[in-house]
């Protein structure tokens, strides 16, 4: 009986899964490629990696709080994504990266981005593990000791990209108080406005999923969302129509969701 109720979203799932396959066949088999509209927070990760350069001083980067189990998964993978791409620049230019990392099992998942990245950009020797911080499980210390290093290290550039909660603005702070220029961006959607107050450029919600997709525009990847944005407009549409459907008094669509 229970499976006999779930026919509806059964097939939902099928289409919205076929539609991302499709549009990423179409992307990588057939050379159409999405565009996605410029994302200025985006365009300017190496404008901030540049500019440490020219500084000579570090680039600090935490995927947030999140780990990689509960809810806020996705945005700690998206995180480790954009780490990997900041890692490859902070390779190309020799500059040091700090990351911070908040929770135990996202530790060795950095590690690996970073020294994968190093190693696509030929500079294995200049990776330094040290540099792959694991600071606290607890929120508030953890926040605390990256306020240290930050104070510290002084980076001129400061990326908070991820889960983040209370501690939100406190970092942002702390960063803009050292000059740093700041890209944050995060889905926790409480902590936006934090991010908009005091950084310079902020990923609003699902900007932050797109991030890696948008600055190695690999074809795989945009096809994906491209099919993922299809499954949200025909959810939009469904929506709509259902409200007009009730409003009239007409019950198909809702008998029809119901099976």
């Amino acid at each position: 009986m229970l499976i006999a109720k779930r026919i509806f979203s059964f097939w939902y799932l099928i289409f919205v899964c076929g539609s991302i396959l499709f549009t990423m066949y179409r992307s990588i088999k057939l050379g159409k490629v999405p565009k996605i509209r410029k994302i200025a927070g985006l365009d300017a990760i190496e404008e901030a990696v540049g500019r440490a350069t020219e500084m000579g001083r570090p680039v600090h980067f935490s995927p947030g709080i999140g780990g990689i189990t509960a809810i806020e998964a996705p945005q700690t993978f998206a995180g480790l994504a954009m780490l990997n791409y900041v890692a490859k620049l902070t390779a190309k230019f020799d500059v040091p990266l700090i990351v911070t990392i908040r929770t135990p099992e996202v530790l060795p998942l950095a590690e690996e981005t970073v020294s994968q990245a190093y190693v696509a950009e030929g500079k294995i020797d200049a990776f330094k593990p040290d540099n792959i911080r694991y600071l606290s499980s607890q929120q508030f210390a953890y926040a605390a000791a990256v306020f240290g290093i930050i104070v510290r290290e002084k980076p001129a550039a400061n990326f908070l990209l991820g889960a983040f909660w209370a501690e939100s603005l406190m970092l942002a702070e702390c960063g803009s108080f050292m000059g740093a220029i700041q890209i944050a961006g995060t889905a926790q959607l409480s902590q936006v406005p934090f991010f908009v107050a005091s950084c310079d450029y902020t990923l609003i919600g699902e900007e932050l999923f797109t991030g890696a997709a948008y600055v190695t525009q690999d074809p795989g990847q945009l096809g994906a969302i491209l099919g993922q944005d299809i499954g949200k407009v025909v959810s939009a549409a469904l929506i709509i129509l259902g409200v007009i459907l009730k409003v009239m008094g007409d019950k198909t669509l809702e008998n029809l969701m119901k099976l």
